[in-house]
């Protein structure tokens, strides 16, 4: 072991042994998800250039990512807001996310090792539960677990990073929703999607994972009336 491997992480969480871009992306990305960094935070490179202890390429290449994905506007000479939570994007979202994970859960549940499957999902459901009166970034953080195992079983782990770089509104509505219906919706909804996997039922299993995903897009003028700063009709 060399005096280095202490040292590879810096103070601000970065892993000085892998890319640095990515690792910013991520650490803003959560923290615009979780609405640590609101809609409308003006995000200074010169800020993040210090907290990181970084040049301004690392830095400036994530925004350039984190606009690609939505979630922030870059003005140039001005400055980097992040973005208000388009609506519009957030259907578009969803309409994607329900086309490939009611199939997923369909398909499922026609495999004949899909008590195994609903085994690994109540494993992950049972932890979701754990986490159901901590902070709502937590708990959205297991959520996203629980689904990555549905892609993963359904061998859709490559369209994951897609659908993620592509959830940034939906997953903000989410969080934004949590608060008025509460973690219990979330994690029975996933009881019946294993229930309907588990006992080889894919009409049924495609049905609650419809139920699951649609929630918070039926909430939407509700969330836009209690969080008009936070939102982009279109």
């Amino acid at each position: 072991m060399t005096s280095e491997t202490p040292a590879a992480k810096h103070r601000s969480g970065l892993d000085r042994t892998r890319q640095i871009a990515p690792q910013i992306v991520e650490y803003l990305r959560e923290r615009i998800l979780a609405l640590d960094l609101a809609p409308g935070t003006a995000l200074s490179r010169v800020e993040l250039q210090k907290q990181f202890g970084l040049s301004q390429t690392p830095v400036r290449d994530a925004l350039m990512r984190l606009e690609e994905e939505g979630l922030v506007t870059v003005y140039p000479q001005y400055a980097t807001l992040v973005s208000k939570i388009d609506i519009n994007l957030a259907r578009q979202t969803h309409l994607m996310r329900r086309a490939v994970e009611q199939e997923a859960v369909f398909n499922l549940a026609e495999k004949a090792n899909r008590g195994q499957i609903a085994d690994r999902l109540r494993v992950a459901n049972t932890k979701l539960k754990a986490l159901a009166s901590k902070e709502h970034a937590e708990f959205l953080a297991a959520d996203r677990a629980f689904h990555f195992i549905i892609f993963e079983e359904a061998g859709l782990e490559h369209i994951w990073p897609i659908i993620r770089r592509h959830s940034g509104h939906i997953d903000r509505l989410r969080r934004l929703n949590l608060v008025n219906v509460g973690t219990k919706r979330v994690v029975d909804t996933h009881d019946m999607i294993i229930e309907g996997i588990e006992k080889g039922a894919p009409v049924e299993a495609a049905q609650a994972m419809k139920t699951h995903l649609s929630g918070t897009l039926s909430m939407i003028d509700d969330i836009a009336a209690r969080y008009p700063d936070y939102i982009e009709l279109g």
